[in-house]
C-alpha cells in the first residue's frame, strides 16, 4: 500500500481515550504511565498538549474519586493538576456552604455554626412575620349564642325562686357594675394574680402553673382570666392543637381591643358554677337564694372555688359525674380547703383585709341542691299568668319575643302554701268523689277552677288551673266560658242599692231621674214560675212577643220575701224582677264597677236572664270583685306580677290603685247579706269557726257549672266546678251536664266548690289576725215588688265604720273618699242634692259607669281573650219552656230560666 494512504499513528499516551484509560487505572499503573510521559521528547509532549480534549479530561478525571488524593499524596507534579487545585481554591464561595466545601468524610456534613445560627434566625424571622400577620388580620369572632343564652326566673311572692324558665341555660346576665367587688377580687386572687396588668396572656403565670403542678401545689391555673373567657364564650371546649393556637392569637387581639371590665363581666357571666347555673346571678340563687349584690366576702369566695370544677367542689356531691372521687365528703374537704386558701390570697395581694378575713372562721354552707322544676302541675298555669300580666301592663313596651330572649326575673305574688293547700283541697275532692272507672258517663271530664286574692291589695296569692299545666292546657283559674249563675246576685242587689229603683208611674225620663233606693229589706215577690215585668209594669215580651216565667230551685214558691231572705235561699224570682226594675244596664254597671270586665265573657244585658249569671267572668276576677265588698266599695284590680328585673335593674313595679266602687254603706251592707247567706242559708258548708264569712253559691241551666265565691275580711276565693270535652282542639266545647256526678244527684255550688272552699281557707287563714266585718247600717227604703213605695222614706244614713275591725281593737273611722259619694251627704232620693252636689248628674253612680279595660280576667293581655263561651250564650228569646244557656237560679235540677210559656 502506498505510503500516502497509510493511517498516521495514533500519539502515545494523549487523546480522550488515553485520558479515560489512565483514569481507570490502578494508581501504580497512573504512575508508570506518567514517568513514560515525562520522558517522551518535546515534540511528543506538544503532539499531546494539542491532541484533543487531552487536558480538560485529564482535569476532569483528576477531580473524580480518590486516585487525586492518592496522586497528591504521592507528591504527583504533574502540571494539569496543579493548575485544577489552583482554581478551586481561588474560586468564588457559595451563599450556603452546604456539602461544606473542602471538608471531607463526616465534616463535609456537619453545618457549621453560621448556618446554624443563620437558618434559627431566618426561622424566628419567618415565624413572627407570620405571626404578625396572623395578629393583624385575626378578627374575635362573635361570643357564641349559647355563652349568652338566658331564661327567665320566676320567684315566689317570699323571693324564692319557682321556675327558670324560657331559655336554653339558666342565666340572667349582670352589668359589671351590678358584680360585687368581693367577686371580682375572689376571681383575681384564685385565677389570675396579674389580671389587671397583662395583655391577656401570662407566660410567668404559665410557668408557675407548671412549676407548682410538678411539687403537687395548689395555686391559680396557667390560663389567665382573659383566655378562660375567650374559651368559653368564643370558642369549643375541645383540646387541638389548631384550637389552642386560634385561642392564643384571639386571646392576645382580646386583651388589647376589649377593656378589662368588659372580659371579666363576660367572665363571671358565661362560666359554669354547677347546679345548673350559668352565670354569677344564678349561682347566687342556685347556691345561697339571693342576688348576687347580697353576696358577702366569704360566699364570693366559695362560688370562685366553683370555677375550678364545680363537680368536684360542691359540698353536695356530684355522685353522678364521679362516684368515687366527686362525693360529698370529699367534695367538702376540697371546697373548704379552696375556699380558706382563697380568702388567704385576697389578704396577701391586698384585697381584703387581716381583719375582715377574722369574720369569716366558719364556711358560708350552700342551701340544699334544689330539683329541677318544671312547667307541670300549677307551675305551668302561674307562669302564664304572670307571663301575660307582665306583657300587658309593662310600661317600658317589652314584647313577647324579646321576654323569649330570656335574662328578666318575673316576681310574683304567689304564695307556695297557698297555691299548695288549694291544689291539695282540689285533688282531695277528685280523689275521694270523681270516679270516672265507676261512672264513665257521669265522672269523666270533671274540671275544677280557683283563685283566691289578697283583699287589701288585689294581689293573686294562689290559682288553681287543672290538673297538670303539661296535659291540661286551658287556665280554669282564667276564663273557662263557665257562667257564674247565682254568685252574679250580689251585683243585683249592689245596683239596686247604688242606682235605686224606678217609679213605673212616672214617664221614661222622669222615672230615671227620681229613683228610690232599694234596702236588703225590701219585699219582693218570690213565687215559681213568676211573670215577669217591666220597670213600668207591662209585662216584659222576648223578640217574639212571648211571655215568660221564671222558676225557683225545686218549683219553690215563696211568696212576699225580702231580700236578704231572698239572697239566703238563693229563690230566682226575686232578683230577675228587681233587676228588671233598676235595668239591667245599672246592674252591668255594677258589675264592673266591682271588677268584671266588658268583654266577651260579660252576657248580654238586655235580656232578664242576665241578673241571674249568664256571664261567665274567671275565677281570678269573680274572686277579685267579691274582695270589693270585703273592703267596703274599694276595688283593687287583682295582679300577679309586683316586680321585673332585667340585668339587675327593675324595669317594672305594680302600684296599687285603689278606686271608689260604692259607698261603704251599701258594700257593707252587701257584705251582711252574704255573711247571712253563710250562716243560715246556702253557704253554711262554708262556715269556719271563729271567723267571718260571707259568701254566695251558684249553679246554672242544665246543672252545667257550680261555683262558690266567699271571702273573710282578709281574703276572697272562688272555686269553680263543670264538665267540658277535654279535646282543646275543639272551639266553643260544649258544657256536659253533671247530674250523678261524683254520686250525687246533681251538683251545686254548696256540695263540692263549698267544701274544696272551706278545706282551702280553713288552712289559708290559720295563723292570722282574726278580723271581724264592719257591722251595716240602715241604707235605702222598704219597698215591694210591684213598685209601691213605702209611706216614709228611710232616713239619710250615716256612713259605715271602716272596712273591718279587728277584735278586740274597737272599729276606726271610714277614711274619706277623694269625691264623696252623694248618698253619704244626702238622703238616699234627695235627687236634687245630688244633681247639685254632681254637678246636675242624676244618677248618683259614686264611679261613673267606665269600664274597665285592659287584660283578660287576671289583667293579662289587652282585651281579653276568647276562650271559649257558653253553650247557648244568653237569652235567645225563643218560647220553648227552657231557655238554651240561660242561668236557671241556685239549685234548680230542672232547666230553664223561664219555664213554661
Amino acid at each position: 500500500m502506498s505510503e500516502h494512504r497509510r493511517k498516521a499513528p495514533q500519539p502515545q499516551g494523549g487523546g480522550r481515550a488515553a485520558a479515560r484509560r489512565a483514569a481507570q487505572q490502578p494508581a501504580g499503573r497512573r504512575t508508570d504511565a506518567s514517568r513514560r510521559a515525562t520522558s517522551v521528547s518535546p515534540s511528543e509532549a506538544n503532539d499531546d498538549e494539542s491532541s484533543y480534549g487531552g487536558r480538560a479530561e485529564a482535569r476532569r478525571a483528576a477531580q473524580r474519586g480518590g486516585g487525586g488524593g492518592r496522586r497528591r499524596g504521592g507528591g504527583d507534579s504533574s502540571s494539569h493538576e496543579g493548575r485544577g487545585r489552583g482554581r478551586e481554591g481561588t474560586g468564588k464561595k457559595r451563599f450556603i456552604d452546604y456539602p461544606r466545601a473542602g471538608k471531607y468524610g463526616f465534616r463535609r456534613w456537619v453545618p457549621s455554626w453560621r448556618l446554624v445560627s443563620g437558618l434559627c434566625l431566618g426561622f424566628l424571622g419567618l415565624m413572627m412575620g407570620a405571626a404578625g400577620i396572623a395578629y393583624a388580620l385575626v378578627v374575635p369572632p362573635e361570643v357564641k349564642d349559647l355563652a349568652t343564652a338566658q331564661n327567665n326566673v320566676y320567684y315566689w311572692a317570699d323571693d324564692t325562686q319557682m321556675v327558670a324558665t324560657g331559655g336554653s341555660v339558666n342565666r340572667q346576665s349582670l352589668d359589671y357594675a351590678q358584680i360585687p367587688e368581693s367577686m371580682r377580687n375572689a376571681v383575681i386572687s384564685a385565677e389570675n394574680k396579674s389580671f389587671e396588668t397583662d395583655r391577656g396572656i401570662d407566660p410567668m403565670g404559665i410557668a408557675r402553673a407548671f412549676y407548682n403542678m410538678a411539687r403537687g401545689g395548689d395555686t391559680q391555673g396557667g390560663s389567665t382570666i382573659t383566655q378562660q373567657y375567650v374559651k368559653n364564650s368564643m370558642l369549643t371546649q375541645d383540646q387541638t392543637l389548631s384550637r389552642k393556637v386560634k385561642e392564643l392569637f384571639i386571646t392576645l387581639k382580646v386583651g388589647e381591643t376589649v377593656g378589662k371590665n368588659e372580659v371579666m363581666e363576660g367572665y363571671l357571666n358565661v362560666s359554669y358554677y354547677g347546679r345548673g347555673a350559668s352565670g354569677l346571678q344564678a349561682a347566687a340563687r342556685a347556691y345561697y337564694d339571693k342576688d348576687a349584690n347580697e353576696l358577702n366576702e366569704s360566699e364570693c369566695a366559695f362560688l370562685a372555688t366553683l370555677l375550678k370544677g364545680a363537680s368536684y367542689y360542691d359540698p353536695a356531691g356530684a355522685p353522678d359525674v364521679d362516684p368515687v372521687n366527686a362525693t360529698p365528703e370529699k367534695n367538702r374537704k376540697r371546697a373548704e380547703e379552696r375556699w380558706s386558701w382563697i380568702l388567704d390570697e385576697q389578704v396577701k395581694d391586698g384585697r381584703l383585709s387581716a381583719a375582715k378575713r377574722a369574720e369569716f372562721a366558719k364556711f358560708p354552707e350552700p342551701i340544699t341542691p334544689r330539683k329541677d322544676a318544671k312547667l307541670g302541675g300549677q307551675t305551668g298555669y302561674l307562669v302564664d299568668l304572670a307571663t301575660k300580666y307582665f306583657l300587658a301592663h309593662n310600661e317600658e313596651g317589652v314584647t313577647e319575643k324579646e321576654l323569649a330572649r330570656g335574662g328578666y326575673e318575673i316576681h310574683t305574688t304567689f304564695d307556695k302554701e297557698k297555691v299548695t293547700e288549694l291544689e291539695k283541697s282540689i285533688t282531695k275532692v277528685l280523689a275521694a268523689k270523681i270516679d270516672p272507672e265507676k261512672r264513665p258517663d257521669k265522672d269523666t271530664h270533671v274540671e275544677f277552677g280557683g283563685a283566691s286574692v289578697d283583699t287589701q291589695t288585689g294581689a293573686i296569692v294562689a290559682t288553681y288551673g287543672g290538673r297538670d299545666a303539661t296535659e291540661h292546657y286551658t287556665n280554669n283559674a282564667d276564663a273557662t266560658g263557665a257562667q257564674v249563675g247565682s254568685t252574679f246576685k250580689p251585683f243585683v242587689l249592689a245596683a239596686a242599692m247604688q242606682y235605686g229603683k224606678r217609679n213605673p208611674e212616672l214617664g221614661k225620663e222622669q222615672s230615671e231621674a227620681e229613683r228610690t233606693a232599694v234596702s236588703p229589706k225590701s219585699t219582693y215577690n218570690g213565687d215559681n214560675k213568676l211573670k215577669i215585668h217591666n220597670y213600668d209594669g207591662s209585662v216584659w215580651l222576648n223578640d217574639d212577643g212571648k211571655e215568660w216565667l221564671q222558676t225557683n230551685d225545686g218549683d219553690k214558691d215563696y211568696g212576699d220575701i225580702d231580700l236578704r231572705y231572698a239572697m239566703q235561699e238563693s229563690a230566682n224570682s226575686p232578683f230577675v224582677q228587681l233587676g228588671m226594675d233598676v235595668g239591667t244596664d245599672k246592674v252591668k254597671q255594677a258589675a264592673m264597677a266591682a271588677g268584671l270586665r266588658d268583654d266577651n265573657y260579660m252576657a248580654d244585658s238586655s235580656v232578664p236572664s242576665f241578673s241571674i249569671g249568664t256571664s261567665s267572668p274567671s275565677a281570678i276576677r269573680m274572686a277579685g270583685s267579691y274582695a270589693t265588698f270585703a273592703t267596703s266599695g274599694k276595688q283593687r284590680e287583682p295582679f300577679s306580677v309586683t316586680e321585673v328585673k332585667h340585668k339587675g335593674e327593675v324595669i317594672f313595679q305594680h302600684k296599687t290603685e285603689t278606686k271608689p266602687a260604692f259607698p261603704s254603706v251599701i258594700a257593707d251592707n252587701v257584705t251582711d247579706v252574704l255573711k247571712n247567706v253563710v250562716e243560715n242559708g246556702t253557704g253554711t258548708p262554708a262556715q269556719i269557726p271563729g271567723r267571718d264569712v260571707a259568701g254566695k253559691t251558684g249553679t246554672t241551666d242544665g246543672n252545667k257549672s257550680a261555683w262558690f265565691v266567699g271571702y273573710t275580711p282578709q281574703l276572697s276565693t272562688a272555686v269553680s266546678m263543670f264538665r267540658m270535652d277535654d279535646d282543646e282542639t275543639k272551639k266553643n266545647r260544649p258544657f256536659l251536664e253533671m247530674y250523678g256526678t261524683g254520686g250525687e244527684k246533681s251538683i251545686h255550688g254548696a256540695s263540692f266548690p263549698a267544701q274544696i272552699w272551706h278545706d282551702y281557707m280553713t288552712e289559708a287563714v290559720k295563723g292570722t289576725k282574726v278580723v271581724r266585718f264592719p257591722k251595716p247600717e240602715p241604707y235605702g227604703d222598704t219597698l215591694f215588688g210591684g213598685g209601691a213605695v213605702s209611706p216614709s222614706p228611710t232616713p239619710s244614713p250615716t256612713p259605715s265604720p271602716s272596712e273591718s275591725s279587728e277584735e278586740p281593737d274597737p272599729p276606726s273611722p271610714t277614711p274619706s273618699s277623694p269625691s264623696p259619694s252623694p248618698s253619704e251627704t244626702c238622703a238616699p232620693l234627695d235627687w236634687e242634692c245630688r244633681n247639685n252636689q254632681d254637678g246636675g248628674t242624676t244618677n248618683g253612680n259614686s264611679n261613673g259607669n267606665g269600664t274597665n279595660n285592659g287584660g283578660t280576667t287576671d289583667g293579662s293581655t289587652d282585651g281579653g281573650t276568647d276562650a271559649g263561651t257558653s253553650e247557648g250564650g244568653t237569652d235567645t228569646g225563643t218560647t220553648e219552656g227552657t231557655t238554651e244557656g240561660t242561668t236557671e237560679g241556685e239549685e234548680n235540677d230542672r232547666g230553664g230560666i223561664f219555664g213554661g210559656g
